[in-house]
């Protein structure tokens, strides 16, 4: 099937460029380093696009997954907009050349000056995870005391406005979303002030590759969402997933477009989709190259010792705690393995460094035996990589570079301790 075919070569256990290019990359930009593949990315989000066939569609990338400016202008290239979980990510949406009405807001809990933040901005569309942060939305929009006025961004007409859904037999067990037994509430509250409540958005939640569990609920989604006399959009979510184990079934995108779009194209009036991937389209880009720093050897069971941390990548609970490992070394002579051959692996553990007891990129890979010095390949860091860094433990983040068209450039600088002294207040 080609949605498996494509999946496969997302995570095929190839690195998209060679071993000279790895030391190229790491001796002008240093390790650890995460490297980009922009060729890659374009391919994903052309498959990704080509898969709904409903003319009135828009995609929107889900910058939580990924903020670097360079990235968000390919999705902007391609004609996507941007979906925003926060006011951080309209503003990086905004600094890549987004226009505010190509940006889409879907987050929750905002306090009153980020809500006036957000719609100053010009933001359009506007998907609200409660009836408080709904009726923050309309007291702002209508606040004659706000400076300065947040903008109508249709002439006369205000935002879009929509809500998160909540209904726990197509949402799970969710704190995100407002309950069909609230849309009359909600319906009031926008009344009173003069807006139409027009749109529905779903969230499957993070993460999800069953196809199913997005094309089984579609047809009550449709039916909640016809609750809304105004309705206008169906923002159909975020969560769709990415396989990161190389022969894992990935989401079929094919399926998905095809149902949905069926679907649609069926209501008796028109509606504008919003379809929200982020993972899905960028994780299977990024590759992160990392040095071997130690070796060790507990019995016939290599401990290599990198000079990155788990820091750097997603957290277990969002990325399930695996990623593929691979190294361009050949065999060496070891005391384990005297007489080396082309196919002799160790069980493998890759730690990383810091002295955090969990901090293992990689838990029983099977690597051939490695030396100070060689190179090796993390693969599908693309989302929640840098996105969820941090300092843990006071290690400066790395770099970022983009490979384009068999040339590599830098898009972020690597940190360096000054980055831990940052907003201090020291004394004199």
């Amino acid at each position: 099937m080609e949605t498996n075919k494509f999946f496969k070569f997302q995570t095929s256990l190839s690195p998209p460029f060679s071993e000279e290019q790895a030391q190229e990359l790491i001796s002008n930009y240093g390790s650890p380093l995460y490297v980009y593949d922009g060729d890659r990315l374009r391919q994903t989000i052309e498959y990704i696009t080509g898969a709904v066939s409903y003319p009135h569609t828009q995609f929107c990338f889900a910058s939580v997954t990924n903020g670097n400016i360079a990235l968000l202008k390919i999705f902007r290239s391609a004609g996507w907009g941007l979906h925003a979980n926060t006011p951080g990510d309209i503003f990086l949406g905004l600094q890549a050349g987004f226009h505010p009405s190509e940006i889409v807001y879907s987050g929750s809990n905002l306090n009153r000056a980020e809500m006036i933040q957000v719609l100053n901005w010009g933001v359009t569309t506007l998907n609200l995870d409660s009836l408080d942060q709904l009726r923050l939305c309309c007291e702002v929009l209508t606040d004659s005391t706000t400076s300065p006025a947040p903008p109508c961004p249709y002439g006369s007409l205000p935002p879009r406005l929509g809500l998160r859904l909540n209904l726990p037999e197509i949402t799970g067990n969710s704190r995100i979303g407002v309950p069909p037994d609230e849309f009359g509430e909600a319906i009031a509250l926008t009344g009173e002030v003069g807006v139409k409540l027009s749109g529905l958005h779903f969230y499957r939640g993070t993460g999800t590759n069953a196809t199913a569990a997005f094309t089984q609920v579609i047809d009550k989604v449709i039916a909640t969402a016809q609750l809304l006399p105004d309705w206008e959009y169906l923002d159909f979510g975020g969560g769709f997933g990415y396989p990161y184990h190389h022969n894992a079934v990935g989401f079929d995108w094919e399926i998905f477009g095809a149902e949905l779009s069926k679907k649609i194209a069926c209501l008796t009036r028109k509606i504008d989709l919003v379809i929200e991937p982020g993972r899905a389209a960028i994780a299977g880009c990024a590759t992160m190259l990392a040095q071997v720093v130690s070796v060790k050897w507990q019995k016939d069971k290599q401990i290599l010792g990198v000079d990155t941390t788990v820091a750097n990548l997603s957290v277990p609970s969002v990325h399930g705690g695996y990623r593929e490992i691979i190294t361009w070394k050949k065999q060496l002579p070891t005391p384990q393995c005297p007489i080396p051959s082309p196919q002799s692996l160790f069980t493998t553990d890759v730690c990383g460094n810091t002295t955090y007891s969990r901090d293992y990129l990689g838990k029983n890979c099977q690597l051939p035996a490695l030396e100070i010095g060689d190179v090796i390949a993390i693969f599908d860091v693309g989302a929640y990589g840098y996105a969820m860094s941090s300092h843990f433990l006071h290690r400066p983040k790395p770099a970022e570079v983009l490979l384009e068209n068999g040339r590599h450039r830098l898009i972020r600088q690597r940190e360096d301790y000054n980055v831990l002294l940052a907003n201090q207040v020291l004394d004199s």
